[in-house]
């Protein structure tokens, strides 16, 4: 048994002509969202993996010195380089990405296996 339904057109043109402001981002304010800072990649087999054991070393797919990416909710949205203040690491932002690079996912690393 179904009925159907009229719903009105939802209108998506904000009441002040398209341009958003600072209250419509302003409600946006209090919702979290997730920031990680990557310093590399890298692929490797599930066997490699099982062989990790303490004291094994990783190689990612960045140069010492690289600037590091920092991404919100897994997108990268800025880069910058690892500080330590007080014992505690930071991020110094030194690039914030622009929209279009902001929107590319990141690459996955190259086939290159893992030093165990």
């Amino acid at each position: 048994m179904s009925q159907e339904m009229e719903y009105a057109p939802f209108d998506r043109t904000p009441a002040n002509g398209g341009a958003a402001t600072a209250t419509d981002l302003g409600r946006l304010s209090a919702v979290p969202v997730e920031l990680t800072v990557e310093i590399g990649r890298t692929r490797m087999t599930v066997g490699e993996t099982l062989e990790l054991r303490p004291g094994s070393i990783v190689v990612l797919d960045r140069m010492s010195g690289e600037p590091v990416d920092l991404l919100v909710n897994g997108t990268p949205i800025a880069r910058g380089e690892v500080v330590v203040i007080d014992e505690e690491f930071g991020l110094r932002i030194t690039d914030v990405l622009g929209e279009s690079s902001a929107a590319a996912a990141p690459e996955p690393a190259p086939e290159a296996p893992g030093t165990v």
